[in-house]
């Protein structure tokens, strides 16, 4: 696949319901926060951290967010796509999100955030993600769905992995074997990742100051957010703050 495929990439949210429309490009949409309804053509689907939606050219579509959404768009030329891959999503125009094209979601959104990406990044990322995307196999409901909601309302609460094995009335190992088969993580390992991508969201949207919202995400102190935040990003909270908001509000 060409890297001209890749027409634009940028970070959105999205309000209330929108006018059906149309482009001539297609579009990946994948979800970075909170959940989003989308139309294509008549076929509705709520987006959110484990479907992703592939609008084909000249589909009509429409979207409304809840009051927190945020997605990666990517704007893509069908024309210049290896055609098996583009002849794939557009049969599937809803797509399960694998934990590999997850945590390829994260990182371009990260790199976008921080001022843009390199030809380089995106000629290596585009490709993988693609991949990851058509080759994975559509999913059942997952047993952990209604858990991975009552966390991602309320992260900062004392989320031991016994007290998410007693939510879900299994037993810790099942637990385990459970986020092992679905995200090839452990669930303390999980828990770390989201309290980290709300605190960067909190940053990049809040004025409230560091100390509070390690807080609100579960940490112990501010120290503990700085050393948590240095590990997976390289960046104390106040420079990833500096750094998020250098490109403005998102649109």
């Amino acid at each position: 696949m060409r890297l001209n495929a890749l027409l634009n990439l940028d970070i959105r949210s999205y309000g209330g319901a929108s006018d059906p429309h149309r482009h001539d490009f297609a579009q990946l949409v994948l979800p970075l926060k909170g959940t989003l309804a989308i139309d294509i053509a008549g076929r509705e689907q709520r987006l959110d951290a484990f479907r992703a939606a592939f609008v084909e050219t000249g589909a009509p579509h429409s979207q409304a967010g809840d009051r927190a959404n945020r997605s990666l768009i990517v704007d893509l030329d069908l024309a210049s796509m290896d055609p098996d891959v583009a002849d794939r999503l557009v049969a599937r125009p809803f797509l399960p999100l694998a934990p590999a094209a997850n945590r390829l979601v994260d990182y371009m959104s990260f790199v976008a955030g921080g001022g843009g990406a390199r030809g380089d990044q995106l000629e290596h990322w585009l490709p993988l993600l693609l991949d990851a995307l058509v080759q994975a196999p559509a999913r059942p409901q997952s047993r952990l769905a209604a858990l991975l909601g009552q966390i991602e309302a309320a992260p900062g609460r004392s989320w031991t992995t016994e007290a998410m094995a007693e939510r879900t009335a299994m037993s810790v190992s099942r637990l385990h074997a459970l986020f092992r088969s679905e995200f090839d993580t452990t669930p303390a390992a999980w828990l770390s990742e989201l309290r980290l991508k709300r605190v960067r969201e909190w940053l990049a949207t809040s004025d409230a100051s560091i100390a509070e919202l390690a807080l609100r995400a579960g940490y112990s102190d501010q120290n503990a957010l700085t050393r948590a935040m240095r590990r997976a990003t390289g960046l104390t909270p106040a420079a990833y703050r500096r750094q998020s908001r250098a490109e403005g509000p998102l649109r």
